[in-house]
């Protein structure tokens, strides 16, 4: 995620998540026809593999995340990708087992992050998580669920591996950006209720994000 993510990530430790509006709601769950848009900064594809196989290394990760968070935000996201179609699993690296061949490794790397909170390498096969973004916003405010924050990151990387190489104009969605940094706006029903929460995109993919999985993948869309 680029550094668009990182004022709006300590934007929410600073001033809290705010309670939820229905028309947000309603964008996560429901995808209309005409409302799939990208930034045009990728053309998505099929998935990395069919399975996918994502392990995760708990090595370097920040004190205040334990494995077991890790897993249950990774497999919240998996799950939550799952409606893609594409068969897809979590495991952890345990010891010093070997990493299975094909796998996704998920780690903590401030090389492979390049400063960003979370950055998805297909090349390399690697999900990378930045330790210093995260203890940054701890030190903004040590009492902010950090978690939120993380999940968000994790469910945006994980969609590149399922083939949304590019980013979402539906602000709602997980893999949006807001802007493309050319004064270029994202997309939402009602552009009024974008300060309604402090943060609008959605933790987890939404209607929209499936769909265009879907669509990447040659698989037939779901119906509204």
């Amino acid at each position: 995620m680029r550094s668009e993510f990182l004022a709006l990530a300590l934007a929410l430790a600073c001033c809290g998540a705010g309670a939820a509006e229905s028309v947000r709601d309603q964008e996560i769950a429901e995808c209309r026809p005409g409302e799939i848009a990208t930034w045009a900064d990728g053309r998505d594809r099929a998935a990395l593999s069919n399975p996918l196989l994502f392990v995760y290394w708990h090595a370097g990760a920040p004190a205040w995340f334990s494995s077991a968070q890790l897993m249950a935000v990774l497999k919240r996201a998996n799950r939550a990708w799952g409606d893609c179609g594409v068969k897809s699993q979590v495991i952890a690296l345990v010891g010093n087992a070997e990493l299975p061949p094909g796998a996704i490794l998920v780690q903590w790397s401030e090389e492979g992050s390049a400063g960003n909170f979370g950055l998805a390498n297909l090349g390399r096969r690697t999900l990378a998580l930045s330790p210093a973004m995260f203890q940054l916003l701890r030190t903004r405010n040590p009492n902010y669920p950090a978690e939120q924050t993380l999940q968000m990151v994790v469910s945006h990387e994980m969609g590149h591996f399922f083939g949304l190489m590019a980013h979402s104009r539906r602000c709602v969605d997980v893999t949006s950006y807001y802007n493309d940094g050319k004064g270029g706006s994202c997309y939402a029903r009602d552009l009024s209720q974008l300060k309604s929460v402090v943060e609008y995109r959605s933790v987890l993919p939404t209607a929209c994000d499936i769909q265009r999985c879907r669509i990447a993948n040659g698989l037939p869309g779901k119906t509204p």
